[in-house]
């Protein structure tokens, strides 16, 4: 079955960076665009980038453009999110997905806040 286990979350201050990984499995990875997405506390899922199949095509919403960079690794099923100058509204529970409208896996925290 499709397997998406996101990590690398944590708390940090502003400004600072993280990076999460997302590792996948049940499908084939190499195929599929893939999204990370987020959640907010009381707020709804929010689409933060997307990437290609073969990693050629990223987007990024206007709140992350620029501080924000997603990569894949095909041969490792991996996806990853490089996050800079992070920001206390950045602070959400971030998941990786195949459907950008949906998140089925456990996410990983990430709350910025000194």
């Amino acid at each position: 079955q499709v397997q998406l286990v996101e990590s690398g979350g944590g708390l940090v201050q502003p400004g600072g960076s993280l990076r999460l990984s997302c590792q996948t499995s049940g499908f084939t990875f190499s195929w599929s665009w893939m999204y990370w997405v987020r959640q907010a506390p009381g707020k709804g899922l929010e689409w933060v980038s997307s990437i290609s199949n073969k990693g050629r095509t990223t987007n990024y919403a206007d709140s992350v453009k620029g501080r924000f960079l997603v990569s894949r690794d095909n041969d490792k099923n991996t996806l990853y999110l490089q996050m800079n100058s992070l920001k206390p509204e950045d602070t959400a529970l971030y998941y990786c997905t195949r459907d950008p409208n949906t998140a089925t896996s456990r996410g990983t925290q990430v709350t910025v806040s000194s």
